[in-house]
C-alpha cells in the first residue's frame, strides 16, 4: 500500500470511532495489504491520538493462543497500543456507548518496573523487568463490521483494542506460577468460561518476551509503568448495558467490570 492508501484506511477507522458505525473490512478495499501495511495503518492512528493528547500507557498482545492463531490462519501473535483513555476503574460504570461491538476477556496484566527493549530479550530479562502482576479484563472491540476480520484488519484496527479494567491487588511475579494460574469468568453471576495462563503461548511471560523483541527493532521500548496485556485465558464474551463481569485468577484475586445501564 502506498502512503495515500495507508492514510485513507486509517482515516476510515478513525471515522468509525467518531460515528459509532463500523466499516467494511480493510482487506476488501486493499486485498494487496500486508501485515507490515496493517501496522503502518495502526501507527497512523496512534499518531493521531497522541496529537490529540492521549498518552501511550502500554501494549496488548493478541492472537496469543493456538486456537486463535489457527482460526486466523497465522503463526504469530499481533500487538496494539493501550492509550490513557482506554483505562477504566474497577467497579465504576463503563458506558457501552463508547464502543461499537464490545466483548470482554480475562488476562494477567504485567506492570513493568524496568525498561524492556528488544531484540534479544529473554524470559529472564522479562521476568526481571516485571514489577508486579494484576488480574485484568480487556474490552476488545472492532471497528470492522460484524467482526469479519482478517489478520490485516485486526492489526490495522489497533489489534481490536477497546478498554482495560485492572484489578487493585498487585502480586509479585515470583508469588504465582503464571502457567498454572486458573481463571473463571462470570457474567451477571453466571459462569461463562474457564481457562488458565498456560493458554497464552504456554505462559503469559512468553507473550511479554515476544512483544519486547517485536517492537524493539521498530524503535520502541517498553517503559517502566507500562501495562502489558499478554492475551486472553478464555474466549471473549459479548457485553451489554447493565452487565457485570468478574474474572477470578488463581493466586491473583479478582477484577470486576460493571457496565452502565443505558
Amino acid at each position: 500500500m502506498d502512503a495515500h492508501a495507508v492514510a485513507d484506511a486509517a482515516a476510515r477507522l478513525l471515522h468509525a470511532y467518531e460515528t459509532g458505525k463500523p466499516i467494511a473490512p480493510v482487506i476488501d478495499d486493499h486485498p494487496e495489504a500486508t501485515l507490515a501495511d496493517a501496522y503502518r495503518i495502526q501507527q497512523e492512528q496512534v499518531r493521531h491520538w497522541l496529537a490529540g493528547g492521549e498518552v501511550i500507557k502500554g501494549h496488548k498482545v493478541g492472537l496469543s493462543s493456538a486456537a486463535m492463531q489457527e482460526q486466523m490462519g497465522v503463526d504469530q501473535p499481533d500487538y496494539g497500543h493501550l492509550l490513557s483513555g482506554m483505562f477504566h476503574l474497577e467497579q465504576q460504570p463503563i458506558a457501552t456507548a463508547g464502543f461499537l461491538q464490545p466483548r470482554i476477556e480475562p488476562e494477567i496484566a504485567f506492570v513493568l518496573g524496568r525498561p524492556l527493549a528488544g531484540p534479544g530479550v529473554t524470559v529472564a530479562d522479562a521476568a526481571r523487568a516485571v514489577e508486579f502482576v494484576l488480574p485484568a479484563l480487556e474490552i476488545v472491540d472492532s471497528r470492522i463490521q460484524d467482526w469479519k476480520i482478517s489478520i490485516v484488519d485486526t492489526v490495522a484496527d489497533n489489534a481490536s483494542s477497546g478498554g482495560v479494567v485492572l484489578g487493585s491487588r498487585p502480586t509479585p511475579l515470583p508469588a504465582v506460577d503464571l502457567r498454572l494460574a486458573g481463571c473463571t469468568l462470570h457474567s451477571c453471576g453466571r459462569l461463562v468460561a474457564t481457562g488458565a495462563g498456560g493458554a497464552v503461548l504456554g505462559s503469559p511471560l512468553n507473550a511479554l518476551v515476544w512483544l519486547a523483541n517485536t517492537v524493539g527493532p521498530l524503535g520502541s521500548t517498553l517503559e517502566p509503568g507500562h501495562v502489558v496485556l499478554p492475551g486472553s485465558m478464555t474466549r471473549a464474551i459479548p457485553v451489554e448495558p447493565g452487565d457485570s463481569v468478574v474474572a477470578e485468577v488463581g493466586g491473583l484475586g479478582s477484577v470486576t467490570a460493571v457496565f452502565a445501564n443505558e
